[in-house]
Formats: structure tokens, sequence, C-alpha cells
């Protein structure tokens, strides 16, 4: 558009502002200064004075989930400095573990890989297996299938020891 149409555009308003009165004028230019706060506020300082706002919650739960992050790394790389141990060793470590869980539950051995069989195993008696499990016998879980009933976990569960993958 050339200067000479936007120049023709704007000739009636012009008009119009012209044949204003003076009050009316600085009426109309104090509305549009307000409607032009109204909306410098509306998209540029509210949505930023939001983002300010919830930065300390954000941060927190972020730094919460970096902390949590390095303790499994931590973990993990002191699991994988630890040596293996032989088949017969986690065999041992399993089926102790198994024992402490009683009639609950039943530990097959196949090769390198053990088979849990629960029936009823609460939530803190399968931590405690895994655990032991992952510790004493540096077995890596390779299948899972369990269903949550109402005297606890039932379902098998696969580990592979001594090396195995």
């Amino acid at each position: 558009m050339n200067i000479d149409a936007l120049k023709s555009a704007l000739a009636p308003l012009q008009a119009w502002w012209r044949a204003l009165s003076a009050r009316d004028r600085s009426w109309a230019t104090a509305g549009m200064l307000l409607l032009g706060l109204f909306i410098v506020w509306g998209l540029a300082v509210q949505p930023a004075w939001r983002t300010i706002a919830a930065a300390p919650a954000e941060l927190d739960a972020l730094d919460a989930q970096l902390q949590a992050m390095q303790r499994l790394a931590a973990e993990s790389a002191e699991l994988r400095a630890t040596p293996p141990v032989n088949t017969e060793q986690a065999s041992a470590a399993l089926q102790a573990a198994t024992q402490r869980l009683g009639d609950k539950a039943r530990l097959t051995l196949q090769g390198d890989r053990a088979v849990l069989t629960l029936n009823g195993a609460g939530t803190l008696q399968l931590r405690g297996w895994l655990a032991e499990a992952r510790s004493g016998a540096r077995a890596r879980p390779l299948e899972v299938k369990l269903a949550r009933g109402a005297q606890g976990f039932s379902g098998t569960l696969v580990v592979a020891i001594g090396g195995g993958a």
C-alpha cells in the first residue's frame, strides 16, 4: 500500500478526530491509552508474571527429579562395579530370599534363569525379594506377569542369574 492510499484511507478518521471537541478528544485519548495498557498487560506482562511466579515450584520439582536420577545413576554405577556371582551362589541367594516369602512363593531354577511364582505376596515382601535378588544374586528381571489381588501379588517373575542375559 502506498502513502497516498494510506492518507486517503485515514482521511475520514482524521476528519472525525478534528470534529471532536477538546474534551471528547481527551476522553478518547484516555480510552485508547487505557485500551493500549490493557493489551500490553494481557499480551506481555501477565504471561511473564505467571511464568516468574510458577518458576520456583517448577525448579524445586526439577531439582527433585535431578536428585532422583543422580541417585539412580550412582546405584547403577555401583551395581556395574560389583563383581558378578556364579550361578551356584546366585541360586543360593535366590533360594534364601524365596524362603523368607514362605508358602507365598515357589522358585524354579532353569539354567541361567530363575522363575519365581507368587501367590498372594505382599508389596513389602516382593520389594524385599527383588532387592535381595538384585544385590545378593545380581539377578536382572527379564519378564514379569503379576496381578494384584486382595491377598497381594500373584503371578510369575523371571530373572537372569549367573551372568546370563
